[in-house]
């Protein structure tokens, strides 16, 4: 008789410490089929590994991990994602819903709440933890032109740019490592600039690092 099946579980987090505390919560129930330490990294996984759910990081090297599911979503895998995450903001909620995120989970919460959301994912259902649940309905019943996060109005080549810029990348490592020019960089950041209200390229690294693109 086969053991029974036990889902496959791929898991994004750049931080040591945090991905061996996970490892040990998942591998009595899932497989653990990979960890990866970047939203770029996750993307690639999750084609090549084809996992049955993510756990993943928001705030991530190169990629963060919404934008990272953003990617996923446009290349047409539908794979649940939860994310996992040490920001208590319900933009970051808002944000990973609606880029179709299935679970929204605080860190310090992970032991009572993760399992729990990851079956939810796996059954096709949603979960938020209880502690932003309330905050967060709120916040949609707002509707799309709440007066929210500032993020929503850059476009995701913006935010790939924003985050390099923000880990300390030159405009010409920037263009290397995102297949553009220079010049197109620069465009970017313009763009940014006029789009946000900001006038330099430290306004723009504070802008991200407020917002959650990267962290300190």
């Amino acid at each position: 008789m086969s053991p029974p099946y036990r889902p496959r579980v791929l898991l994004a987090d750049d931080h040591l410490l945090v991905a061996e505390a996970l490892k040990s919560l998942l591998t009595p129930e899932f497989d653990l089929v990979g960890v990866v330490e970047d939203g770029r990294a996750m993307v690639e996984a999750a084609r090549t590994l084809r996992p049955d759910v993510i756990v993943a990081d928001v705030t991530m090297p190169h990629l963060n991990g919404i934008d990272a599911l953003v990617r996923l979503r446009q290349a047409g895998d539908r794979v649940p994602v939860v994310f996992l995450t040490m920001h208590r903001d319900v933009a970051f909620a808002r944000r990973a819903l609606d880029a179709g995120a299935s679970g929204f989970v605080l860190k310090h919460s992970a032991s009572d709440e993760l399992i729990s959301a990851i079956r939810a994912a796996l059954d096709g259902r949603t979960y938020i933890t209880p502690q932003l649940a309330g905050e967060l309905l709120q916040a949609m019943k707002q509707g799309p032109e709440r007066a929210g996060d500032p993020v929503d109005s850059l476009t995701p080549r913006q935010r790939e740019v924003l985050q390099l810029l923000a880990e300390g990348r030159s405009g010409k490592e920037i263009a290397v490592s995102l297949g553009i020019s220079a010049r197109t960089v620069e465009f970017h950041k313009y763009q940014m600039m006029e789009t946000l209200g900001l006038h330099n390229s430290a306004e723009l690294v504070h802008f991200a690092i407020k917002h959650g693109i990267v962290e300190l």
